[in-house]
């Protein structure tokens, strides 16, 4: 009879079958205790523990035999959650319903909560000794991260104030809140003066420790129903629910004002500062949060206007002229794009021959759809405030380079051209640079092009914007101070600065006839300019009278109308080649 082809088990199997189990239950005992961030418990039938990693004890602060044998609600169950933890075991134990997983928090040993992502195996669950393991990986970490995050999103981290988007939240619900009272409300917008100075000067360091300081004080003179932000780096919003008399917003404001007045303490002593501060008003200027605050900043910008500590309340048309220069600011962008911007030439003339020397070049614009130029008194200093004066300096630039390569090509090759350089536009580090490359790009030498500056410009310029004008001056460039005389005129400045000439202000030309202080100061600038070898220009000499005045100070060149008025490039070929080689007369 054959035999059944089945082999019995040998001892031999039975062992290597057990060894093999034990090395498994090692290397799964070593995998768990290999999980630095990962707590691993075990528990019995009775939530009783058998088992209990590093990790665990890191994360709860018992030790393996202390925890061992223990109640799981006994160790690290919150009081609060104790009975529904024993119920939901109960329910998987008996009726197979898992407990799923979930961010919960824990009780460490110190009765500190524990955040965790908590996860349940059961293992021999239809069994008489089931085995439940809670897997725990600690959300510490990730919970202080999003609380910094929720922080920082919310607060100022210098000031640890509000920021603006926590702020105009609260303002939100202190409005609601004036809206049921019939209440007034009152915002205030404060901006340091010349912080960057203070920065400047001080160093940051110190900077911040005087922001610090002003923050504790505004803190300290408000109601627990007044607010504080900080909205940017020298700026501070404030508002003070339940304000319903102009004489409480005064009292308001002359107590912000005290604060400032008061000294701060910094390394070198003291420092004293000051603030613009504009206020809005609820309901009169505004029914929202963000519009009381943007009316509040649009009156803060109105002080700034009148200098160091200025006040102004919003009024509407702040707001309506606000907007109308945005627009113009659009209209700019376009015009540059759309070539609706012009270069005219005013001559300047020898005051002794009359013979055309140089030519200024003056920006104008003349929209498409207008017959009229916009003046430039109008969207030059726009230009300043909203940063386009680099691109409107840079196509000036440009288009006077280029002009002047087309003119001597066709044989005009006496006549320089000058070109304005403002004061935002020398902010720029590398302004004068690119005033070398476009000459270089159109074939023009130093001699063909000058520059104009006003004496703030040179006054207020960074040590490695002189250094660039030195070289520029040596290389033969016409430097010339504009508008001499209305700036700080302050005469010890010229033997510093890098200059030709000196065109003195239309203002002492037009009232030194009937002035006496105006022509002593006219005189005074012709003869300290020839003394320091500079050529001196009468800017705006409109009159005969004028020019035999000027004449008889041996005044150097004359600008204005007298003469020539600005004129478009096509005009000025004619003009050259009519005076070519004699004196001209007054057109």
């Amino acid at each position: 009879m054959p035999q059944d082809n089945v082999r019995s088990t040998s001892p031999d199997d039975v062992e290597r079958v057990r060894r093999q189990y034990q090395e498994s239950e090692q290397r799964f005992r070593a995998l768990l205790e290999s999980l630095p961030k990962v707590a691993v418990q075990g528990y019995d039938r009775d939530r009783r523990v058998i088992y209990w990693n590093e990790a665990s004890t890191a994360l709860y602060g018992y030790a393996s035999d202390e925890a061992s044998g223990r109640l799981l609600e006994d160790l690290i169950i919150p009081e609060e959650m104790r009975e529904g933890m024993i119920e939901a075991h109960r329910a998987w134990v008996e009726e197979g319903k898992e407990i799923p997983a979930e961010e919960i928090e824990l009780e460490h040993h110190s009765g500190e909560r524990v955040p965790v992502f908590s996860h349940h195996v059961m293992l021999g669950e239809h069994t008489d000794s089931p085995l439940m393991f809670c897997v725990d990986v600690d959300l510490s970490d990730q919970k202080r991260m999003h609380r910094d995050l929720t922080f920082a999103t919310h607060f100022d981290a210098l000031t640890h104030l509000p920021k603006r988007q926590a702020f105009e939240t609260e303002l939100e619900r202190a409005l609601e809140n004036c809206r049921r009272r019939c209440a007034g409300l009152a915002v205030i917008y404060l901006d340091v003066d010349r912080f960057s100075e203070i920065n400047d000067a001080l160093g940051y360091e110190q900077g911040d420790r005087l922001l610090v300081e002003l923050a504790r004080r505004l803190g300290q003179e408000q109601r627990l129903t007044d607010l504080i932000s900080r909205v940017s780096t020298d700026e501070f919003v404030l508002a003070f629910p339940g304000v319903n008399q102009r004489e409480d917003v005064h009292r308001l404001i002359g107590k912000v004002q005290q604060t400032l007045r008061r000294p701060f303490a910094v390394a070198s002593g003291e420092r004293r500062i000051s603030a613009a501060l504009g206020v809005s008003l609820f309901p009169e200027n505004g029914l929202s949060a963000r519009e009381l605050i943007r009316n509040a900043d649009v009156a803060k910008n109105r002080a700034k206007l009148d200098g160091p500590g200025g006040l102004q309340f919003f009024q509407q048309h702040h707001h309506d002229e606000l907007v109308r220069e945005q627009r113009m600011v659009e209209q700019l962008e376009r015009a540059i794009e759309h070539r609706e911007l012009s270069l005219h030439y005013q001559p300047q003339v020898s005051v002794a021959s009359g013979r055309i020397e140089n030519l200024e070049a003056l920006l104008r614009w003349q929209p498409h759809d207008s017959s009229s130029f916009v003046s430039p008194g109008e969207f030059i200093p726009l230009a300043e405030r909203s940063g386009l004066i680099h691109r409107l300096g840079d196509w000036v630039m440009e288009e006077a380079c280029r002009q002047q390569a087309a003119w001597r090509r066709a044989g005009f090759t006496e006549s320089r051209v000058d070109i304005n350089l403002s004061g935002r536009q020398m902010l720029r580090s590398d302004t004068l640079a690119r005033f070398e490359a476009c000459l270089v790009r159109h074939g023009l030498t130093p001699r063909d092009v000058g520059i104009e500056l006003t004496e703030n410009v040179l006054i207020e310029a960074e040590p490695q914007v002189l250094e660039d004008l030195r070289r520029l001056y040596h290389r033969g460039v016409r430097i010339a101070i504009d508008d001499f005389g209305t700036g700080y005129s302050s005469l010890s400045y010229l033997k510093h600065f890098p200059v030709t000439a000196l065109k003195v202000d239309r203002t002492f030309i037009r009232d030194a006839s009937r002035q006496p202080e105006d022509r002593a100061i006219m005189e005074g600038a012709i003869f300290i300019g020839h003394r320091l070898g500079l050529e001196v220009v009468a800017e705006g000499v409109e009159s005969a009278e004028q020019l035999d005045l000027i004449r008889g100070m041996h005044c150097d060149l004359a600008q204005g109308y007298f003469f020539y008025r600005p004129m478009p490039a096509p005009d000025i070929p004619e003009l050259l080649g009519s005076t070519a080689g004699r004196s001209t007369s007054p057109s």
